[in-house]
């Protein structure tokens, strides 16, 4: 009977697994060691804010130091203790316990950085949609920046249509919740990380050569589970030789994530074209687990009511989403959302007007009392 030949390790092989088993151990040590040291930072600053809010409460110590009083404590903190207690990490001590007066809705996820720039965000729906965003999607305190400056929040409430308080409490509650192809739709959509310039003609060839450079922030842009595939994916349908700009797979919806780019307003027939790649997507390219492909055609403008008809009818996931190449006017977006939400709010008031009373029953309201 032969003998069995045994694969002795050679003193390399046995060196590099020792090595590489001990640096798993220390980088896993090292990452537990920063989550408690940056929850006990956390801590200590929220219980030094609790503190200060605590004093500022005694009418005695208010009617001494009036609107001084952050500017003395820090420069007798600073004088105490050293650096770290400048004014304005002091008033955002503050504002952390005040913005989080029960500290275990404090993440130990997010850092103090992630935390001085939520706090300054004042709508309280807003600050918590950032803040479970951040969570979900690991950002970076340069991203979470970013994504407060191109005014997601207001973003997303406008892709969805009929504005309502629901959505506003849905987001601020839950995050983005990716369960249907419209969750992963903004508009407009923010490219002031191409550089580009703003009046002068893009050619679509530049624009996705400029979106492939940046191929980080457009992914952080087009939101979470995105994974890039590659552009001009070819599609063989008869005897000619078609082509889709950008192809995407989203790993949550487990679809893949067709994009059409226009450098112009948005045209019907563009609609019928990309119809035509995610039917061949859906029949050639989707594995059995995946769900059927969605479009995106992103243009400089639209008719949403040439889109309405473009679109109707259409067996297909298709959207239509604008894109800009610098931050958005802020002051334009609030008062689009202000006006679409009027608008949900007259129709609300307008159902209940129009609402008869059940027989035998009485029915009184008062608007001010109706759950929106």
């Amino acid at each position: 009977m032969a003998k069995q030949n045994k694969m002795i390790p050679t003193d390399g092989q046995y060196l590099g697994s020792v090595v590489s088993e001990i640096r798993e151990l220390l980088n896993k040590s090292r990452q537990n060691v920063a989550i408690q040291v940056n929850q006990e930072l956390l801590s200590t600053y929220w219980h030094i804010g609790e503190i200060i809010v605590r004093y500022e409460q005694n009418e005695q110590v208010r009617a001494a130091y009036g609107d001084a009083t952050l500017r003395q404590l820090s420069k007798a903190l600073t004088k105490e203790l050293g650096k770290g207690f400048s004014q304005s990490n002091v008033y955002n001590m503050r504002l952390f316990y005040l913005t989080h007066p029960i500290f275990q809705t404090v993440s130990g996820k997010l850092s103090w950085s992630h935390y001085c720039e939520l706090i300054s965000v004042s709508d309280p729906d807003k600050r918590s949609f950032y803040e479970q965003e951040c969570i979900k999607s690991s950002w970076s305190v340069r991203e979470l920046r970013r994504q407060k400056e191109s005014m997601l929040f207001e973003r997303l409430l406008l892709s969805r249509g009929d504005v309502n308080k629901a959505q506003v409490l849905s987001l601020a509650q839950k995050g983005i919740e990716y369960t249907k192809p419209n969750d992963i739709i903004r508009d407009p959509y923010v490219f002031e990380f191409l550089g580009l310039p703003e009046n002068k003609p893009v050619m679509e060839n530049e624009l996705e050569s400029a979106l492939i450079r940046n191929i980080e922030n457009f992914l952080l842009e087009l939101g979470r589970g995105f994974m890039f595939v590659g552009t001009q994916q070819r599609v063989p349908v008869g005897n000619i030789m078609r082509f889709v700009d950008m192809v995407f797979y989203n790993k949550i919806l487990k679809a893949y994530v067709l994009i059409e780019l226009k450098t112009k307003e948005f045209m019907p027939e563009a609609a019928g074209q990309l119809n035509m790649y995610l039917n061949y997507y859906k029949e050639e390219v989707n594995d059995p687990d995946d769900n059927p492909p969605i479009g995106i055609i992103l243009c400089t403008d639209k008719n949403n009511l040439d889109v309405q008809y473009a679109l109707g009818g259409l067996s297909n996931q298709i959207f239509v989403s604008k894109y800009v190449l610098y931050m958005p006017d802020k002051e334009l977006l609030l008062a689009q959302i202000a006006r679409v939400l009027e608008q949900w709010h007259t129709k609300r008031r307008n159902k209940w007007k129009t609402m008869r009373p059940i027989a035998g029953t009485a029915m009184v309201f008062h608007l001010s009392f109706l759950p929106f």
